[in-house]
Order: C-alpha cells, then sequence, then structure tokens
C-alpha cells in the first residue's frame, strides 16, 4: 500500500514538471532596467488602477505596440486621397505597354492567363 502512494506522488509530481514546463514554454520574460523615479511613477500609476506593476507594464506595452504596427500598416487617406483611389479603382485606366509585358511575363511563368 506504501509503494502504491508513493508511484502516486511520483505520477503526480511529474504532472506537475510537465505542466510548469508547459506552462513556461507558453510565455516569454521582458526585462528592462529603470531607474528608481520611473518605477516609483509605474508604482504609482499602477496602483491607481489597481493593478500589478507587470499587469500594468504589460498593458500599456501592447498598448503602445498596437499603436506603433496600426501607424505603420494602416493607410490613413484625405478626403480627396479617398476620391482618387475609389476613382482609380472604379474606372482603371487602360494599361500601358509595361502592364501588358508583366502580364505576358506572369503567363508564361505561371502557364495560366488570368
Amino acid at each position: 500500500m506504501k509503494t502504491d502512494v508513493n508511484e502516486q506522488n511520483k505520477t503526480a509530481r511529474s504532472a506537475d514538471r510537465k505542466d510548469a514546463k508547459q506552462s513556461s514554454e507558453s510565455k516569454a520574460r521582458l526585462e528592462a532596467r529603470i531607474s528608481r523615479a520611473t518605477h516609483t511613477r509605474i508604482k504609482l500609476a499602477a496602483d491607481i488602477q489597481g493593478r500589478t506593476v507587470t499587469d500594468f507594464v504589460v498593458h500599456a506595452a501592447l498598448n503602445a505596440a498596437t499603436k506603433a504596427i496600426e501607424e505603420n500598416f494602416v493607410v490613413q487617406l484625405s478626403m480627396e486621397g479617398q476620391e482618387a483611389f475609389a476613382e482609380a479603382l472604379l474606372n482603371p485606366p487602360e494599361p500601358n505597354n509595361a502592364l501588358r509585358r508583366a502580364f505576358e511575363r506572369h503567363s508564361a511563368l505561371t502557364g495560366r492567363n488570368d
């Protein structure tokens, strides 16, 4: 009976190690060296929002990352630019010689005629 309990404990510990390993594999660590004044300010802001410093920093960094990505990938056009873009889509110009040659090269390379 004592052997069964020991085996069960070993199995449970092994499962715990596997869970811990999987948990650590799905996460990454981020570290930063900051001044005490910066840490104090971040801690105060985190306290105001009822968050841990880690949660506050991760949330702020994720928001900043999202904004940077959007600013880089989202195209914003003026009203005039939007109208010109829509006009070009709705009434495209006739293909010029360079575009015709590009279509021919594409057809030759892919064997498709679309």
